[in-house]
């Protein structure tokens, strides 16, 4: 190594004091500076830092800096081990969100750009950031003709299509509320699969919010250093229907496994199986922990609740009936510890998991079986599909705490069930044996505490289309002890 690379190598560790080392592999391990050792004898460079398996030294072969990274190629007992690792300045709390935030702004403002650039008489009145969190451009622009126009687009490339439609729906009210200047219009601006969604969910709005709602699309122009913006046309609700959808797979006739049954047998009345591609997966009261899987005929099975998984051994099932004895304890409502994990994780599925056995509080129509939890619906899962035996397909969504969007997370899969429907490919696949399915459109039940439905719940379901059949089910708080329907709307 020659003297220059020694000094270059010394500056860059010198200019910063807390690190993030990088394995080849992606594992990572954070450093401060004074952790990291190291010794420069003749023309060797000795590199020495701890790590999850202790401190360990390895020379230096080749090193690479480049914007203030650090790329060094390692090697120890005489070549035969080699490593490649990565030193990356780790930067504050702070300043990475300052630095996050900057980079939404500037998003906001070359949409405000497309904007002036696109729309004739256009002139920027305000470009801004969502103030809760600043993943939302929030931006207001002038027509001489039309007024004030809202705009709304996602700068964080991680908002559903349901909460921009409903924060698109709140903000515009609020606008329309001004005293100065009211806005009665507002845009929703995405790219090409977000703004072709967004499309099709104003589709199940009422008229009167489809006129206010406009969707655009942003794509590049032939001149790459600008983009287009284009208004997608709304789309009648029989339109939707003409779309082709994936096909629906046939419920597989399968058995438990006798592992599988064997661990069901330690606690009937709280353990439940879900089959999936991948084998078995068993839950307590809607927590999963424990998997059941054929690998060359031969089965094997896993245990544990989240990342603490092990081995099942087919002689040892000592550790596995103690994790059982804990859930037991703590997974129910009489819990000694309701901050303990077991209490407090999923409780979405436990309410599901609880609702398998007591469909019927809901409507004594629906049929026990079969009943179709986490059912796949074009990317997204209902949490229950059933039949009731007049036929109506019946799509219920449980939630144990307020979410704003859960009436177009609803009216959603209400769309892509209702065209599965209409296509007639439930019943080809027989989902529900040979029971007909009616040919009248899907229901859809919203069921939560009572507390847990939010506040902007009954303004936002008044936006959606009549077609769509929406019941509200409200449920005693302490629904853990036992569910119990309090009222129906």
């Amino acid at each position: 190594m020659t003297e220059e690379t020694k000094n270059d190598i010394r500056n860059c560790l010198g200019r910063q004091t807390e690190w993030l080392l990088i394995h080849a592999g992606g594992k990572t391990f954070a450093l401060q500076s004074a952790e990291i050792e190291i010794n420069f004898e003749r023309d060797k460079i000795l590199f020495g830092f701890p790590g999850d398996l202790g401190f360990q030294t390895w020379r230096v072969v080749d090193c690479k800096i480049e914007g203030g990274e650090l790329t060094l190629d390692l090697s120890r007992n005489f070549g035969k081990e080699r490593e490649r690792i990565k030193l990356v300045p780790r930067i504050s709390v702070r300043e990475l969100s300052n630095a996050v935030e900057l980079a939404r702004l500037e998003k906001a403002n070359k949409l405000g750009m497309v904007i002036e650039e696109n729309v004739p008489d256009a002139k920027l009145v305000r470009v801004e950031l969502s103030g809760e969190n600043g993943r939302l451009a929030q931006i207001i622009f002038e027509q001489s003709r039309h007024g004030q126009i809202a705009v709304l687009a996602d700068v964080s490339g991680t908002l559903t299509t349901e909460i921009l439609l409903s924060t698109a729906i709140l903000r515009l009210v609020r606008l329309q509320g001004r005293k100065q200047k009211p806005i009665r219009t507002l845009w929703i601006a995405g790219e090409k699969k977000q703004a072709k969604n967004l499309q099709k969910l104003r589709a199940l709005l009422r008229p009167n919010w489809q006129e206010k709602i406009k969707i655009f699309q942003l794509s590049p122009a032939a001149d790459a250093a600008r983009e287009n913006l284009e208004e997608l046309p709304a789309v009648p609700l029989a339109q939707l229907w003409r779309a082709k959808p994936k096909a629906v797979n046939p419920p597989e006739s399968r058995q438990m496994s006798e592992t599988a049954r064997r661990i069901v047998e330690l606690a009937p009345d709280e353990i439940d199986l879900l089959f999936n591609k991948n084998g078995e997966t068993l839950r307590f009261f809607g927590l999963p922990f424990a998997r059941v899987r054929k690998i060359f005929e031969r089965e094997k099975a896993w245990f544990g609740v989240e990342k603490t998984r092990q081995i099942l051994p087919a002689d040892n099932w000592k550790d596995l009936l103690e994790l059982i004895e804990n859930l037991k304890t703590y997974r129910r409502f009489a819990s000694p510890n309701q901050r303990h994990a077991f209490y407090s994780l999923a409780p979405e599925a436990w309410l599901e998991a609880s609702f398998r056995r007591n469909i019927k509080l809901l409507d004594a129509n629906l049929m026990l079986s079969p009943l179709y939890q986490q059912f796949s619906a074009e990317r997204g899962r209902i949490d229950l599909l059933a039949l009731r035996r007049d036929g109506r397909l019946v799509i219920i969504e449980l939630k144990v705490a307020p979410d704003r969007e859960v009436i177009f997370q609803a009216a959603n899969y209400w769309r892509k069930i209702e065209r599965q429907r209409r296509k007639g490919n439930l019943q080809k696949a027989k989902l529900f044996g040979e029971t007909a399915i009616s040919d009248k459109p899907a229901l859809v039940y919203l069921v939560a505490p009572t507390l847990s439905f939010h506040q902007d719940y009954k303004f936002l379901a008044g936006t959606i289309a009549p077609e769509i059949e929406i019941y509200r089910f409200d449920l005693n708080e302490n629904w853990r002890e036992k569910i119990r329907v309090s009222r129906r709307l």
